[in-house]
C-alpha cells in the first residue's frame, strides 16, 4: 500500500466525512485574533470516542498552540492509553465558509510521529491538499521522513 491517497471529497467514506464535520464544528472555538486563520482537529480514537482540537494564538507567539498538538495533548491528558485510529485536520479563513487548503507543520509532524510510537501502531492523518482533494497519509511516520526518534537519542 502507498503512503499516500489522494481523494476528492466524494471518495470520503462515511467515517472520514464525520471526522470532517467534527473537525470543521471545532473551528468555532479556535483563538485566532492574530493570524485570522483557524484550524480544526478531529480524532478518532480507537473505543470510538472522537475529541477535537483548535489552534490557540497568544500575543507572544511562541506562547500559541497548533491544533493538532492541543488535540494530541488533550488525549494523553484525559485519556491515559487511548489509542487514536484517525486524525482530521482542516483550516478556514476568518469571513470565508469554505475550507482552505492546509497542512500540518513539522513541529506538529513530530509530536503526531511521538504519538503513532507510543501507541505502537499507526494513524491515518487526513488534509485538505487542494480545492476538493484531500490527502490520506496511512501513518504519521509517512509525513515525516527522515524524523527524529528515539533511536536517534
Amino acid at each position: 500500500m502507498a503512503d499516500f491517497e489522494l481523494l476528492t471529497n466524494d471518495m470520503l467514506s462515511e467515517q472520514d466525512a464525520l471526522l470532517v464535520h467534527h473537525a470543521r464544528e471545532a473551528l468555532v472555538n479556535a483563538y485566532v485574533p492574530y493570524s485570522s486563520f483557524r484550524v480544526g482537529v478531529s480524532l478518532l480514537c480507537g473505543g470510538g470516542k472522537i475529541l477535537t482540537g483548535t489552534n490557540q494564538e497568544n500575543a507572544a507567539y511562541p506562547s500559541g498552540m497548533c491544533a493538532e498538538r492541543v488535540a494530541l495533548y488533550s488525549l494523553a491528558a484525559q485519556y491515559p492509553g487511548e489509542t487514536i485510529q484517525k486524525m482530521v485536520v482542516v483550516a478556514q479563513r476568518l469571513g470565508l465558509s469554505d475550507l482552505t487548503p492546509a497542512t500540518s507543520c513539522g513541529s506538529c509532524r513530530q509530536v503526531m510521529l511521538e504519538f503513532e510510537q507510543r501507541q505502537s501502531e499507526p494513524f491515518e492523518v487526513l488534509m485538505l491538499y487542494s480545492d476538493g482533494e484531500w490527502v490520506k497519509a496511512h501513518s504519521a511516520r509517512s509525513l515525516l521522513p527522515f524524523c527524529f526518534n528515539r533511536s536517534n537519542l
